[in-house]
């Protein structure tokens, strides 16, 4: 745990210890760990096998999440304290009847943090974890609630006047009067002073600053309503941040208070009185300096990857892109920042080196929107709004790096402004020419099995399996299967998937198995049960999960291996897993090898090839025995005597004999359009003085053409998106043929990189071309070209 955590949650008073007299081993700062008599890790207490102070060193707490802004007090479960006489001012304190309580400090980061607890202010020997949240994925219940959002937004620009009111819950702030403040948030370069004498550039810095308060003292009634008055430098300087409500027993500005907050936003509702007077003009100037600012910062575009081709594709890639908060085909797709698109997604991880995002938008016809052709298209982000490991330094704090660097400068740009081709220019839609979808491949019902090349088959050992694995990309994920119940109580000679367990190098362990109520799955992370009660998403370490219902899980690693868990109706589990293209011929298992080629996926564990062509159920069931794990390698967790004598001392049971039967193709229709590799042509610009009629650029989509009033249409008026991923005809121009011509000799292919001649021509010769039939293709070597004056050549 890091310093600031742990002096952050300094408690006073003493704690009552119960120490473990078992040969002296104490859970006391090894919490997680297993010893020869005892246990300290979380299944210990299901198998009644816990050192005597586990539950006194192990932390639990409730909540167990909250905002990373900070301010959120949870409660420790498990513990007792009281109060001494020498106590201290600090963020942790206790109430009359002994329970402890620690307030969440400001985190630049998200996932579960460790925390340690220290009654004397020297020793921190117990432990525990909190999960701090992304500010937007909080439930709106346990922010600040701008109401009306629209009008703070554009609060300043023309017709954009008025009272704001803001809302909130007041319980999460425990007091009867309150402050409402404004705190700013900014990225700043810093200088170091070297040996020499001489300045150097040093790592950005993150401040998150208190500007003023709105009022003071105000009753604590869950609502506030102020009318905004523009300020002044240098608090006019801060152009994004939150508003805060904390209690008034606090000093103006406290940091790590109980409290709660508002997203951040653009604070145009604060700005200086220049923005109220010309907004548009104030935005332009700042549009302009970030215009000439992005120039000089690195190439991100360059290392992202590209979109998936169609919405089907998007939302079947679970491995690699999740649902963007912001435009939700789920909740409505209200997309404010992406008009005509009705869902968006996000890049899960963040590029490698620069921590960019990226970012993929589509419309009801499920076919992509592009900043070329809409203001509603899909933008890269330099910094990815999710942030990146090892997050706490700009630009991959989550959400607000990416406040600062995308959505700000959109305000500028595109809101506040009528610029957006400036912010296009740095942040053009990606189009999906090198976008390879994933492989799937699936476990289902009886179980039936569908291997990454497609093979299907059925079978039903009992027992513990490796349905993949992967030794050089550090991937394992094994199934453990269970003899099937029939309605009648009976025992049926068939098993099926009841828990999945998982890993890729050195991440958490997720474990999904089935619960005793029909479909519900239960969550584990490193042999501990996860409660998605509060959240649905959890940041983890190598590994992101989401859990939207009790019967849905998805397992997104960092190489962007995905695994879909569903539970069914019966105790049945089933399971897609999805591999990147760079996982070809590097798997093994149940599922098969993957390169495009079935008839080697029953590769046994002792590197022999069953034939699927000649191979008798028997011979399969025998190639499944063969993937058994053993307890040095399984990923199971065995908190419960059955899981201890069913599985733990027997990883294939050798005595089941399942009834041997023929089964139809099992195969998912989910991963159906995700699998069908999409050929896409590059986006094509409207032409300058035309038109453009179609916005698809999938294989066989057509584009139309058309020049307006006195323009004559030079090259092709309609193109189709070929095979090879190149367009038919000839580029399009629409050209006048009233005004000076120039003859330009000789015209090449590429003519953007090569010089032209041009000689002019007589005013008589160009009038005589009125009315000329201009003809709709050209020559591409030697032909004479006609353009109008003005175009740009080299």
């Amino acid at each position: 745990m890091s310093t600031m955590w742990r002096d952050s949650i300094l408690l006073s008073g003493l704690i009552l210890l119960y120490i473990s007299d078992i040969n002296g081993q104490s859970c006391n700062g090894r919490c997680g760990e297993t010893f020869e008599m005892c246990s300290c890790r979380a299944a210990c207490e299901s198998l009644l096998s816990c050192c005597g102070d586990y539950r006194e060193s192990c932390i639990q707490i409730s909540p167990y999440s909250g905002t990373m802004m900070g301010g959120t007090v949870f409660s420790i479960l498990n513990a007792s304290f009281y109060s001494s006489k020498q106590e201290q001012l600090t963020l942790g304190f206790t109430d009359g009847e002994g329970q402890g309580y620690c307030v969440s400090p400001l985190l630049f980061q998200s996932g579960w943090v460790p925390f340690e607890v220290s009654t004397d202010g020297q020793t921190y020997n117990r432990s525990g974890e909190f999960l701090s949240v992304h500010p937007s994925k909080m439930d709106a219940a346990f922010k600040v609630t701008l109401v009306n959002s629209t009008q703070w937004q554009y609060y300043g620009t023309p017709n954009a006047t008025g009272t704001l009111r803001m809302t909130w819950n007041p319980s999460l702030v425990g007091a009867e009067t309150v402050n409402i403040e404004l705190w700013g948030y900014n990225e700043v370069n810093t200088t170091t002073t070297v040996a020499t004498g001489e300045e150097a550039s040093a790592p950005l810095r993150a401040e998150w600053t208190y500007l003023y308060s709105l009022d003071r003292g105000v009753v604590n009634s869950g609502s506030f309503s102020f009318t905004p008055k523009p300020s002044q430098k240098p608090y006019s300087d801060w152009e994004m941040g939150s508003v805060r409500v904390s209690s008034s027993n606090y000093s103006e500005g406290a940091r790590n208070v109980q409290a709660v907050w508002s997203g951040a936003h653009a604070l145009a509702w604060h700005l200086e009185e220049t923005f109220r007077q010309d907004s548009a003009g104030w935005a332009l100037d700042r549009c302009l300096s970030w215009d000439a600012q992005e120039k000089n910062l690195p190439n991100f575009l360059e290392e992202i990857v590209d979109c998936p081709c169609t919405l089907a594709q998007a939302r079947a890639d679970t491995g690699r892109f999740h649902t963007d908060y912001g435009c939700d085909i789920e909740k409505g797709s209200v997309c404010t920042y992406h008009p005509g698109a009705v869902h968006c997604v996000r890049a899960i991880q963040a590029s490698p080196k620069f921590g960019a995002g990226q970012q993929c938008c589509y419309d009801h016809t499920g076919a992509q929107v592009l900043t070329g052709d809409s203001i509603g298209g899909s933008t890269p982000d330099r910094a990815h709004d999710w942030g990146s490991p090892p997050y706490g330094s700009p630009p991959r704090i989550p959400g607000l790096s990416h406040w600062k660097y995308d959505v700000l400068t959109f305000y500028y740009c595109c809101l506040w402004s009528d610029n957006c081709h400036i912010y296009f220019r740095h942040r053009p839609s990606s189009g999906c020419g090198a976008y390879n979808p994933p492989r799937a491949g699936a476990v289902l019902g009886d179980p039936h099995f569908v291997t990454f090349d497609g093979l299907s088959y059925t079978f039903n050992g009992k027992g513990e399996y490796y349905l993949v694995q992967s030794p050089e990309r550090g991937l394992i994920v094994q199934g453990r299967t269970e003899q099937v119940m029939l309605e009648n109580g009976t025992l049926a000679k068939a098993t099926r998937l009841s828990a999945v367990a998982m890993r890729e190098n050195t991440s958490d362990v997720i474990e999904v198995r089935q619960v005793q109520q029909q479909g519900h799955l239960e969550v584990l992370r490193n042999q501990q049960v996860l409660s998605f009660t509060e959240q649905t998403w959890m940041d983890l370490h190598g590994v992101f999960l989401y859990s939207p219902t009790t019967q849905n899980v998805t397992v997104m690693f960092s190489s962007g291996v995905g695994v879909e868990v569903r539970g069914r109706e019966g105790g049945a589990i089933a399971l897609t897993v999805l591999l990147p293209s760079d996982y070809a011929n590097l798997t093994q298992g149940l599922l098969g090898q993957m390169n495009s080629d079935p008839s080697d996926d029953l590769l046994t564990s002792m590197d022999e090839v069953v034939s699927p062509d000649k191979a008798s159920p028997e011979d399969i069931f025998n190639f499944g025995a063969g993937w058994k794990t053993s307890n040095e390698t399984s990923l199971f967790t065995y908190d419960s005597k059955h899981l201890l004598d069913t599985y733990y001392y027997v990883k294939h049971d050798p005595g089941f004999v399942p009834a041997f039967s023929v089964v139809e193709d099992p195969r998912d229709p989910l991963v159906l359009d995700m699998l069908n590799m999409l050929v896409s042509c590059d986006w094509l610009a409207t032409p300058r003085n035309g038109e453009k009629e179609g916005t698809r650029y999938l294989e066989g989509a057509i584009v139309s053409f058309s020049c307006k009033s006195g323009y004559g249409l030079f090259g092709s008026t309609e193109r189709t998106c070929l095979p090879s991923g190149e367009w038919s005809g000839d580029e399009t121009y629409c050209l006048s043929v009233k005004v000076e011509l120039f003859i330009l000799i000789p015209i090449y292919r590429n003519l953007l990189t090569r010089n032209w001649s041009m000689r002019p021509i007589t005013e008589d010769f160009s009038s005589s071309l009125t009315n000329i039939n201009w003809p709709h293709t050209t020559n591409p070597q030697g032909s004479l070209l006609l353009l109008r004056t003005g175009l740009q050549c080299n």
